[in-house]
Parts: C-alpha cells; structure tokens; sequence
C-alpha cells in the first residue's frame, strides 16, 4: 500500500492513497494551470455570493477572498509549488487556501462542485478569448481594406481551376477575403453567446441544497444567462465544439491565403514579394528565400482541425452528466485559440508590408485568352444567341493559338472570318480596363463596386 502523497477531497471514503503512476496519469495541473485566474475569480464571486447568502459569514467571506487574492500574486511571481498530487488548478487553490487562510477555507466548497467549477472556468477564458480574437480579426480586416484600398487599380488574373480565367482587381480579390473573414467574426460572435452562460450552482450534476443566488454569482461574473438545466451545465462542451469548428472555418480562410502568397511569391508567378522579415533562407542555397511563415500557418491548420476533432470524438459516446473525459478538452482549446490568435497576428503585420508586383500582374492578365468571354458577350450584344457566340470566340481562341497571338493581337479581318457582326470597337471591348469596368453586376469586379464596397466596410467596421 502507498503512502498517501497528499490529502484528497475525496479521502473519507478511500482506505488506499493514490498510486503515484496513477496521480501522474490523471493530472491536469500542466494545463488547466493557465485557468488560474479564471478559477480564482470564480472562487471570488462563489464566495462573495455565499457570504450574501449568509451560508457563510462576512468575516470567513473576507478571509477567503483575501486569501485568493494572495496565492494569484503567488502563482503571477512565480513563488506558487505546484505537486501532481493535487491533480488539477481548483484543488492546488483550494490545498493552498486552507494553508494560508485556515477552516475558513474548508466553506467555500460549498454549494459546487469541480464539476461545475471547470464548466466556469473554461467558460470564463474562452469568453475573453473570443473578445481578443473578435479585436484582432477586426483589425485584421481594417488591413485588408487598407491594402485593396491602396491598390484600387492593380489589375490582376482572375483563376479557375487554377487556370488563368478572367480579369479581376487585385482589390476585389482582396475583398473577397474580407467577406470570407467577416463570416469569420459572425461565427466567433454567435459562439460567445452560447459561452457566456453561468454554468456555477449546478453543482456535481443535480444542482444544491444550499439557497444560493446564481442571478447574483452571473452579474458579479458579467455572464448574460444562467444555464437552465444542471446536468446539462456540467456536461455541455458544445460551445468549445463550435469555437473549434468557427476556428478551423477560420484557419481554412488562412490557409487558402497563404497558399495563394506563396504561389504568387515563387518565381514562376512573381506577383508578390514577402519581405525578407517574414520569410527565412536555405541552409544548403544561398538564393532561396522562403514563404516559411506561410507554410506554417498552411501546416497549423491541420492542428487546428485535429483538435476540432479530438473534442468530437471525446463527446461523441459520453454519457450524461460529467464524465473524467472532459479533461482533455482543455489542451486542443488552449492549442487553437494559441495558433488562431497568432496567424491573426501575424497576417495583420505582414499584409501592410509585401511589394506588390502590379506590372507582372497586369501582364499575366493580359495573357492567356482572358478576353474570350468579352469577345462572346460582344457578339452576344449583337444579336447573336450566346452559344453560338461561345462557338464562335472559342474557334477564334483555337486560331490564335496556331499563330501564338492573343485574341486582340488578331487583325479585324482575321477576327471577321468568324462573325461579321465584328467591328472596329472590338479592340476597346478587349481591353483590361473595358472588361473589368464592364462587370458592374451587384458584387461584380467593376471599379465603382469595389470602390463601394470598400467605403461599406469601412463605415461597418468602426
């Protein structure tokens, strides 16, 4: 039999200490440890509220949170042992408390449970979390439309299927991550309602005897709503399911972002440069000079995604109400919201900082046949019923291609040998700045819409 390392909440009714294999296996302490503040102003408010309650006294009530107040400086300066033994953050605070404050210690326990207290806690960080990720996102989007309001006019080829396709703004593509990152902030803002429910007087699972006041315990903690059903309150993790799926929707929209950097900045592409601050060199050639932060944000992705996961699968065959399991929610979360907070961060200080290649960009649009729809909605204009229209651009792509020409470097005979519905205006139709201001549909590419669309987003964002 073990001699017992440390005492236990639990040790009324255990003969046998816990195996020191066991309490290794079973701690928590190495990463709820980052909870300590949220637990020690739970603890604040649970205590504040019991002494309202007069389930303790004023005087034990003053005590306790003086106490509290005592072991954050413990834990802020670095002086706070922490021992496996006492497995998890609450009972660390707690052994502590008793330590330093004495029996007065021993009452706030009262009227919860760890089961409930964790609920709190977690609920208590991701709430600031979302708020900081919420700033940060917006800031980030504040540089988008600064760097597409500066390069209103850069013309750049639009892709499908990564095949040249069609000529956008470079601005308007910038945009197109701006919508993608503002759904982005909606679905970090939906998921904080969800969070800011008080899960504390739920106790173990069946709520308490005790008449606590939870209206009282929710205003002291700024939480909007109380949790309506107690074995829900301790078993609920659906809100770090949907932080994790808002999170990995999020990382996908940086992933596609980096994909596209480090495409446009290789040397076939050429569009961009990534300054020299944000990228790293070859240990073996001396010319290379690598997107490695955007490889590594492409590559945390997957990290992302695998947490998203691994709280999935925890959930998916858990019985109500607590269940140990849950510990290991904590880990994947911290994990995201660590590498979603960083690639915001890094994004936003990166943006304002590459060289945009417009001459090289301008050029790429300029070739490829990328005027061929253009030259079908001209003839379509005419009269001619759009299939035959596609028919006709299509054969006078295939001619050009024989001659390595592009369709506008054909001359108007050449070009009147497919429709002689083609005229001289045809040359103005085919140019980048025509075929670009030409699409002014709602969303479209045309100049005025981007230039609208940027100072709605501006007004929107303040």
């Amino acid at each position: 039999m073990e001699t017992k390392t440390a005492k236990k909440p639990w040790d009324g009714r255990f003969t046998a200490g816990t195996d020191r294999l066991v309490e290794a296996f079973t701690s928590s302490i190495q990463t709820d440890k980052h909870l300590y503040l949220y637990d020690i102003k739970g603890s604040i408010a649970h205590c504040t509220m019991l002494a309202k309650q007069s389930i303790i006294t004023e005087d034990e009530a003053s005590k306790i949170i003086m106490g509290l107040k005592n072991i954050k400086k413990e834990i802020e300066n670095g002086t706070f042992l922490f021992d496996d033994s006492l497995e998890d953050i609450h009972m660390h605070i707690e052994a502590r408390l008793v330590q330093t404050v004495g029996q007065a210690a021993q009452k706030l326990h009262t009227a919860r449970s760890r089961n409930d207290q964790v609920a709190l806690d977690v609920r208590l960080y991701l709430k600031n979390e979302l708020l900081m990720i919420m700033e940060s996102l917006n800031q980030f989007k504040k540089t988008l439309l600064s760097l597409a309001k500066k390069n209103i006019d850069v013309i750049l080829p639009g892709y499908t299927h990564l095949q040249r396709a069609q000529p956008i703004l470079f601005s308007h593509h910038l945009m197109a991550y701006y919508e993608m990152f503002s759904r982005d902030w909606e679905r970090f803002h939906d998921c904080l309602k969800r969070t800011d429910v008080l899960p504390l007087g739920s106790a173990a699972l069946a709520g308490t005897t005790y008449p606590i006041d939870r209206d009282y315990t929710a205003k002291l903690l700024e939480f909007s709503k109380i949790s309506e059903n107690s074995i829900d309150s301790v078993s609920d993790r659906d809100f770090i399911m949907e932080f994790l799926s808002a999170a990995s929707i999020c990382m996908v929209h940086f992933s596609r972002l980096s994909e596209e950097f480090i495409l446009w900045s290789s040397y076939e592409f050429n569009f961009i440069e990534i300054p020299d601050s944000f990228a790293t060199g070859s240990s073996i050639m001396p010319q290379k000079k690598n997107p490695d932060i955007c490889e590594l944000i492409r590559g945390k992705t997957g990290r992302v995604f695998g947490d998203l996961i691994a709280i999935l699968s925890m959930m998916k065959s858990q019985p109500l109400a607590y269940n140990r399991d849950m510990q290991e929610d904590k880990e994947p979360l911290f994990n995201s919201v660590d590498i979603l907070k960083s690639s915001i961060a890094i994004y936003t200080k990166l943006l304002p900082e590459i060289k945009i290649n417009t001459k090289t960009m301008e050029q790429a649009a300029s070739k490829g046949f990328l005027n061929a729809t253009d030259l079908a909605d001209y003839l379509a204009g005419k009269g001619l019923p759009f299939r035959k229209a596609h028919a006709c651009a299509g054969n006078a792509v295939n001619y050009a291609l024989a001659r390595n020409k592009e369709l506008h470097e054909l001359s108007l005979d050449e070009l009147r040998d497919f429709s002689t519905l083609i005229k001289e205006d045809i040359y103005e139709a085919l140019t980048l700045k025509q075929m670009i201001n030409r699409r002014n549909s709602h969303g479209g590419t045309a100049t005025k819409n981007v230039k609208a669309a940027i100072k709605k987003a501006e007004k929107m964002i303040k």
